[in-house]
């Protein structure tokens, strides 16, 4: 697959966008970028762990929706957006500590949809969880405080 990004995009930009928001709550952290996928990482710690010290679910499945729908954007000109429509996740092996890394890429670049796979890998590169994210594409709306 050729460079998908239709959008001016780095890391340190990608960074900047996570200030103030759940990202930032989760440590999540854009760091890689290719022509065709995205990466985010994310510690376990604390914030991310279930009650019985693993990492929770849920943590896995917000780093799968924030590094699909980020890349969705951005494979979009700046007249669209995305926003998720379904994620599903599989968690495949349990993590109590260290750094997990997501890796998006897109299945499916349509005009009114995106369809996207995410493999969450832990540091030895065990797969952890994989997940699917469809996306919906739709046209940016001028706001009545925007125009």
């Amino acid at each position: 697959m050729s460079n998908i990004w239709k959008r001016e995009i780095s890391i340190s930009r990608l960074n900047e966008l996570g200030k103030g928001t759940l990202l930032e709550n989760l440590k999540i952290e854009f760091c890689e970028i290719g022509d065709d996928y995205l990466c985010a990482k994310m510690p376990v710690f604390n914030g991310t762990q279930q009650p019985f010290g693993l990492l929770h679910g849920g943590a896995s499945v917000a780093l799968a929706e924030t590094v699909s729908s980020v890349a969705g954007n951005f494979a979009c000109t700046r007249d669209y957006a995305v926003l998720g429509a379904e994620i599903n996740a599989n968690h495949l092996r349990a993590v109590r500590s260290g750094l997990v890394i997501a890796k998006a890429r897109p299945l499916h670049l349509g005009s009114n949809s995106q369809v996207w796979e995410i493999e969450i890998k832990d540091e030895a590169e065990h797969l952890i969880c994989i997940s699917r994210a469809t996306l919906a594409v739709r046209k940016k709306m001028k706001l009545k405080d925007n125009v």
